[in-house]
Order: structure tokens, then C-alpha cells, then sequence
């Protein structure tokens, strides 16, 4: 409290630091005064000044302080800090509506998130993991666990989907209002089926632009389905067509190989593995 008191020059102050009362801080330092038989304090109109006793013994007991202060952070459990890459889609669709449930879990971990389109390096970039879709296999120099299959979905809003028939092919897309990323699926699957779209696409070059254009109504958008829960969750879009095409490719996390292990790193995977495992997809 005279710490306190003595850095404020202000028993007010002081009191807002202690959670107190001016009335309960100013008792206790009289009550030491009286202790020790000198006064610590000069009381001005505005404020308090130190006398040279009092600036004596708060210098020995300012150290004791900090020293008990440094003692106490070297017992505490410092803050990991981990740094993920994915792409701004993923960081958006994804990561940031869940990113509360790992704080949660994980309270002494720090995230850092670099929402960016180009690959880590791990090296240069201080990225300890990173999500990217892709098909392995990947270079050998890193590890990569499989975070969910891509799995295409063509999704739209439910309103939009009441001008819709039941039961759609892939030709009855090619007459609707299609929403397009830089991806381009829905070219590529047109192609594959010998087909060609009769109207002009909405083209956006981020998947997060595309999806959100179709929870407006705007169109029908092609996006994986790791992408689409909160959109799911919350009765936005509606799935009204599966991409059944085999290797699809998938999200994986990705991390250096020969990088020793790190346990921030390793139960960030853990958790993420795991709210996939346990998302609820609509039937």
C-alpha cells in the first residue's frame, strides 16, 4: 500500500490501483507512520510529496517488490505463441467463428493469423503451420495430415432454391445463375462433362466472396463444404448438389518436417482435427 501510495503521490490513486477506499489507504499509512515513528508523507492541497525518510525507505522496498514481481513471472507459465497461413477464405469461413472455442481450451496459447493466398516458407515468415488445399503428394521436407476432403457443394439460399427443380444434374446448371471463384470449378466441370454454361457467371477471385453472394440470393456458388458451416449453422445456404468426382484433393496442415516438435503447434492440430471430427453437417 505505502508502494503504491508512494509511486502515485496520491491516495486516491493509489486507492483505484488497490481496489480501495481513499479513506481505508490514508488509515493504513497514518497507521504506519505511527509504526515506525517519522512521517512518510508531506499531504499537500493537491496530492502528496515523499520526505527524505519516506524516499529512503521506498527505494529498498521498491526493489523488494520487483523483486517478488520477477520472482513470481518466472513461476508463472509463459504465453506460447503459434502462427498459422491459410488462406483468407479459410481464416474467415473457418478459423475466426471457432477461434474462441480454442482460447478457451487453450488460454496460454497465442494465435497469430496470416490470412494470405502464397505458400510459407517456414523459414523466412516465422509460420509454425499452415492449411492449404491441395492433392498430395507433398514435398518430402514437410508433414501433412489430411484436415477434411474437399467435397464440393453447390449451395444457394433458400429462397433462391424455391424456383429450383428437385433432383439437379450438372446440365441443369449450366442455364441457372452460377457463382464463380478464382478456382474456376465450375468451368472445369462443365469441361470434363462436355458441357458449356448458357449464361454469364458472378466471378469473384475469394471463395469467402462467392459464398456470401449466394447466401444473397445472388446466384448458386461451388464451394468445399468445410467452408459452408456457419453458413449451414445458421440456415444461409442450402446444399442442393454433390461434386462426386473422386480425388477431389482436401485441406491439410502442413508443417515442417525437421522443425522440433513444438506443443502449442501440435495441440492447435489436435484441436482442429477434432472440431472437424465433430462438426454436425446438415442431411
Amino acid at each position: 500500500m505505502f508502494d503504491a501510495a508512494a509511486r502515485h503521490l496520491n491516495f486516491r490513486h493509489a486507492a483505484d490501483e488497490l481496489n480501495l477506499t481513499q479513506g481505508a489507504v490514508a488509515q493504513q499509512i497514518r497507521r504506519l507512520e505511527s509504526d515506525l515513528g517519522f512521517q512518510l508523507f508531506t499531504r499537500k492541497a493537491r496530492g502528496l510529496a515523499l520526505t527524505d525518510l519516506g524516499k529512503k525507505y521506498h527505494k529498498p522496498i521498491s526493489r523488494a517488490l520487483g523483486m517478488i514481481n520477477d520472482a513470481t513471472k518466472k513461476l508463472k507459465p509463459r504465453n506460447s505463441t503459434i502462427t498459422l497461413s491459410m488462406t483468407p477464405s479459410f481464416a474467415s469461413k473457418w478459423l475466426v467463428p471457432r477461434l474462441s472455442s480454442f482460447s478457451d481450451a487453450h488460454p496460454n496459447i497465442d494465435v497469430q493469423t496470416i490470412a494470405d493466398e502464397g505458400l510459407a516458407s517456414f523459414q523466412s515468415d516465422g509460420v509454425d503451420l499452415a492449411i492449404r488445399q491441395g492433392l498430395p503428394p507433398f514435398s518430402k521436407e514437410l508433414n501433412a495430415a489430411l484436415l477434411a476432403p474437399l467435397d464440393l457443394c453447390a449451395v444457394c439460399s433458400p429462397g433462391y432454391a424455391k424456383n429450383l427443380g428437385p433432383n439437379l444434374q450438372l446440365e441443369d446448371f449450366t442455364t441457372l445463375q452460377l457463382i464463380q471463384d478464382s478456382h474456376n470449378i465450375w468451368d472445369s466441370l462443365f469441361e470434363d462433362a462436355d458441357l458449356s454454361a448458357q449464361t454469364r457467371m458472378l466471378q469473384f477471385n475469394q471463395t469467402t466472396l462467392a459464398i456470401d453472394a449466394a447466401a444473397n440470393g445472388q446466384g448458386i456458388a461451388l464451394a468445399p463444404r468445410i467452408l459452408l458451416t456457419v453458413e449451414f449453422e445458421h440456415g444461409r445456404l442450402i446444399d442442393i448438389w454433390r461434386d462426386t468426382r473422386s480425388n477431389q484433393g482436401g485441406y491439410y496442415i502442413v508443417y515442417p518436417l525437421k522443425i522440433e516438435s513444438k506443443p502449442a503447434r501440435d495441440q492447435f492440430i489436435e484441436w482442429a482435427l477434432s472440431e472437424v471430427e465433430n462438426t454436425k453437417w446438415p442431411k
